[in-house]
């Protein structure tokens, strides 16, 4: 069952071997080759520790087996994390920095010190330390990594749940298309001729009053005061109809034109998503 394990590990590490230069790394120039190493056990001890789990689930294996594996993959995916992967990161910073070039080991040493005092001083908010277990021991190293794992997991999961309705909500959408936009723009543009000739009607209607108002004013004498007084403007009833309907158009012609921007910006996004999509693939 040992043979299997390891056989395993080895067809896990060589999967993520060309997940990495397949998928991940297949449009970088530069080959970090301590990178893929790194990357292919952590996947490799990532992908045996959970079949360990489904073989403790089924009861496939001995008991001491699973533990001494399960104890295994735990040291070395914590040496991974908390050594290796830090230590390298630190010397590559340093290493593009030309003037720590000559003494990069060092500056190397110094930056994953300082991240591992950090990291030891994580654990002193929370209840981690005991008195049962030694400072490098399993529990202390799990449980920071736990605290760090957990707490990324959450920003994590809080900006995917903000953003994944944001980038694909515009699938759910109905398509644009440019005669929607051509049949919306057309009716705007009957609405501001309608307004248009609404207001020229409004404004030949005061012409005529105010003619009509002149008129009657040259007329003297007694009857010209009470014909006056007695009869009302013809088209002051007329006009107030006309101004709402002005009125009710130009609230129409707001809303197709909010419209038509709107159309106009999904068309474009819709654009822009699928040309993004193409260029990933």
């Amino acid at each position: 069952m040992n043979i299997f394990l390891l056989s395993s590990q080895v067809l896990f590490f060589g999967f993520g071997w060309l997940f990495f230069m397949r998928q991940l790394f297949k449009d970088y120039e530069v080959r970090q080759y301590v990178v893929q190493v790194v990357f292919s056990i952590t996947f490799a001890f990532s992908c045996t520790m959970f079949e360990l789990i489904i073989f403790e689930i089924l009861g496939a294996l001995e008991t001491s087996s699973r533990y001494f594996h399960w104890k295994f993959n735990l040291y070395v995916i914590l040496l991974v994390l908390i050594f290796v992967v830090p230590f390298y990161i630190g010397y590559y910073t340093v290493s593009n920095i030309r003037l720590l070039q000559r003494q990069k080991l060092l500056f190397a040493c110094v930056v994953w010190f300082t991240f591992m005092y950090f990291f030891w001083k994580l654990g002193d908010p929370f209840p981690i330390l005991s008195p049962k277990h030694g400072i490098l021991s399993i529990e202390q190293l799990i449980s920071r990594v736990g605290v760090i794992g957990v707490t990324l997991m959450a920003l994590l999961s809080g900006f995917g749940a903000v953003n994944c309705p944001y980038t694909y909500m515009s699938y759910f959408l109905r398509n644009v298309t440019d005669s929607d936009i051509l049949a919306l723009e057309r009716r705007l543009l009957q609405t501001m001729d309608m307004i248009v000739s609404k207001k020229k009607r409004i404004a030949m209607t005061r012409r005529q009053m105010y003619q009509r108002g002149e008129d009657q004013n040259k007329q003297t004498g007694f009857w010209g005061m009470i014909k006056s007084v007695t009869s009302s403007p013809t088209g002051s009833e007329n006009l107030s109809l006309i101004q709402q309907e002005v009125d009710a158009l130009e609230e129409l012609s707001r809303q197709l034109f909010l419209e038509t921007v709107e159309l106009q910006a999904t068309k474009v996004k819709h654009t822009s998503e699928w040309c993004s999509t193409l260029l990933l693939y």
